[in-house]
């Protein structure tokens, strides 16, 4: 730490004042009993503050007054005296010095709470600057993966054409043999409703025997609806329903949006 930077900062004056939050004012105590040039500092701080509230002590002229009578009286002289308006100029001086200190002192507070704002602000900014950076790099990174997949000979692309809950939906599979490896393009399905889930089943035909690839959940495909599922089974076909949230055992068939068969 610069502790001359520390102490020209003004801090240490606003700890002394008070005016600094809890949080700061304990920080403040870690440095002084780590630096003893700061803990100097603030006591010196505290010495022209007590100075200063000395010097600035109310001037009562009526005590002045009575004393001036009461030494005249002792000359046995029969004195009038009428108060003469004066001004006691140490104390305005030091009055005035006051209000500059505090006024000062506040100012500075406001500035410190005002650059703090600022400072959270153009933070956030900055967090959701990056977020969206990282965001489209992610999405940019995917596109190229599925640009791959796509154009790839290992993959064996499976088009899923609509059933009669929807004549509008459809899918498809991308299945590497090699790597067991299977991406669902769920683009073509609707927003399923709350608390249903898609889920995907990889099909023997004769006899019809359904396994499950997976649930199609939005934390595994970001926002491009491409989702990575295993699938080592030895598919004919693949297809894909609507089950309750969770997945089900066995496919529920009344809910088949898309299916399609390898090879067809």
């Amino acid at each position: 730490m610069d502790i001359n930077k520390y102490i020209e900062s003004g801090i240490l004056e606003l700890y002394v004042y008070g005016a600094l939050t809890q949080a700061e004012a304990e920080e403040v105590s870690k440095v002084l009993h780590q630096y003893p040039e700061v803990n100097k500092e603030v006591e010196e701080i505290e010495t022209a503050l007590k100075s200063l509230s000395t010097h600035i002590a109310p001037y009562n002229p009526e005590t002045v007054l009575a004393d001036i009578k009461r030494k005249l009286n002792h000359t046995g002289k029969v004195v009038s005296i009428a108060p003469k308006k004066s001004y006691n100029m140490p104390a305005i001086i030091g009055w005035a010095a006051s209000i500059a200190l505090i006024g000062g002192l506040f100012y500075t507070l406001n500035e410190t709470n005002n650059l703090r704002e600022d400072l959270r602000y153009q933070k956030t900014q900055n967090v959701l600057v990056n977020s969206k950076y990282e965001q489209a790099e992610l999405e940019l990174t995917q596109t190229k993966d599925l640009l791959t997949i796509v154009r790839s000979n290992e993959y064996i692309k499976v088009p899923l054409g609509a059933q009669a809950v929807d004549k509008d939906a459809y899918a498809s599979v991308y299945w590497n043999t090699k790597t067991n490896t299977a991406y669902i393009d769920a683009q073509g399905l609707p927003t399923p409703p709350k608390g249903k889930v898609y889920q995907v089943w990889s099909l023997k035909l004769d006899p019809l025997t359904p396994t499950s690839l997976g649930l199609l959940t939005e934390n595994e495909s970001q926002s491009s609806q491409v989702y990575k599922l295993d699938n080592s089974n030895t598919s004919e076909a693949f297809g894909i329903t609507l089950e309750p949230e969770g997945g089900s055992e066995s496919p529920t068939l009344e809910q088949l949006y898309v299916l399609g068969a390898v090879g067809a």
